[in-house]
């Protein structure tokens, strides 16, 4: 049965307060800055930081495109933030912390008091690398960071190394600038770690992409290498999972292993990590992107998958090899293209939206429905480090929840804007 069946009928909440959702929204101003820029439901209130130009400890400046991010626990009492800038080749913005001198993205982490509701420091922790579009906390206290490209010095003169990797960022201390290569080269988007295991599950932003999982040698230690695998259905070999699917209907999976993960040139002659998955009969989604673990099951979004081609939320039970479709959109009315996802401590899903002109944030409900938590505000005429312009077309990304469950944190990609949301959560679906 899927996660939200079990959860929903343990704390015997009703249909209605689950259809309502929190209620209509309105526009809130910003605690910050005192802008408009968010609409949220009566109750919320919400504040900003980090923003693109801020400065950041050691002489720089918050690099743009804020994307995927993880909330950690610190022994000082503070939520410590690891973000992703999603950027592509232009100068390290952090020479110091750079895999590549030519790459312009990265991961900046921040430290936020709780209690005071305001930004205690941020630093630059990674450079160099490119396109860092989400990826996923390690149950060691680790942010693993993805690439979302394949590019390397042979199609981009700018660069010096290859990319299309994760590499681990440390909550505190410096990475080791190290690419995971086992963990496979492709079009990365994000990753999902189960804490019983240790095993990774990766996801591929692609039109024909692949569900990985990578089975360390040793887990917690991902530099010592491992197993990379394509996620395959039982009796349905190189099954298209794209379009056609049933809601709430359980398949039994396996897994083919990928021979070589760290592919030379993908897609100029050597095989890509997913033709090798899909020649030995792994299954195809549409575009997955987000992906986060749960009660011991793993949860991705498939951006454009569905009859409406407008996503899907698959849901994975690793003990039992099963996958089920627990959501799929009728079309842009309802959810248009989700992307992030996290899932809330008192077990709601939380749905980054990017397919829209004024991207929403979402609540998946345990009875299988839609309810509409935030939407995009966000209008500047230079008030802030001398940005303007109309940002509603922005989309949302790296939704994580403190570890206490009291904030809301997510990510306005341009123009690159950190928010921390809290409310009245336990009267709603989140």
């Amino acid at each position: 049965m899927p996660l939200y069946a079990l959860s929903r009928a343990a704390r015997g909440d009703t249909s209605e307060r689950y259809a309502l959702g929190y209620g209509p929204l309105r526009p809130v101003a910003d605690e910050t800055t005192g802008l408009a820029l968010l609409q949220l439901p009566e109750g919320f209130r919400y504040l900003s930081f980090g923003w693109h130009g801020d400065p950041l400890g050691g002489g720089q400046r918050t690099p743009a495109g804020h994307d995927g991010m993880a909330a950690f626990a610190g022994a000082d009492h503070l939520v410590h933030l690891v973000r992703n800038h999603e950027l592509s080749p232009a100068p390290a913005f952090a020479p110091a912390l750079a895999y590549d001198g030519g790459a312009g993205g990265g991961t900046t982490t921040l430290s936020f008091d709780p209690e005071r509701g305001s930004l205690v420091r941020a630093v630059a922790s990674l450079s160099g690398t490119l396109r860092n579009c989400a990826g996923g906390a390690t149950p060691w206290g680790s942010w693993l960071t993805c690439e979302e490209t394949v590019l390397g010095p042979d199609a981009d003169a700018a660069l010096t190394q290859r990319h299309g990797y994760v590499f681990e960022v440390p909550v505190h201390g410096v990475p080791t600038r190290e690419p995971l290569r086992a963990l496979g080269r492709f079009v990365h988007e994000a990753v999902a770690v189960d804490p019983q295991s240790g095993i990774v599950y990766e996801t591929e932003d692609a039109v024909a992409a692949g569900l990985y999982r990578f089975i360390p040698t040793t887990p917690s230690r991902l530099a010592d290498g491992g197993r990379l695998q394509m996620l395959a259905v039982r009796g349905r070999p190189r099954a298209d999972l794209r379009t056609g699917q049933i809601t709430r209907v359980t398949m039994g999976v396996y897994w083919v292993d990928i021979d070589v993960p760290d592919v030379a040139r993908p897609g100029t002659g050597d095989l890509s990590v997913y033709e090798q998955g899909r020649r030995a009969g792994g299954a195809t989604f549409a575009r997955l992107e987000g992906a986060c673990h749960a009660d011991g099951r793993i949860f991705v979004t498939s951006t454009t998958g569905g009859e409406a081609r407008m996503g899907q939320v698959w849901e994975l039970t690793p003990r039992a090899d099963e996958l089920c479709l627990v959501y799929e959109s009728p079309g842009r009315h309802e959810l248009n293209m989700p992307d992030n996802l996290t899932v809330s401590p008192r077990g709601g899903l939380v749905l980054c939206e990017d397919g829209t002109a004024n991207p929403c944030v979402h609540a998946l409900t345990r009875d299988g429905r839609i309810a509409r938590f935030a939407r995009n505000n966000t209008v500047l005429t230079g008030e802030v480090n001398g940005l303007a312009g109309d940002y509603r077309g922005s989309e949302f990304a790296g939704a994580t929840f403190s570890p206490d469950g009291r904030w809301l944190f997510m990510n306005l990609q341009s123009p690159g804007i950190t928010l921390a949301i809290t409310g009245p959560w336990d009267v709603g679906p989140l």
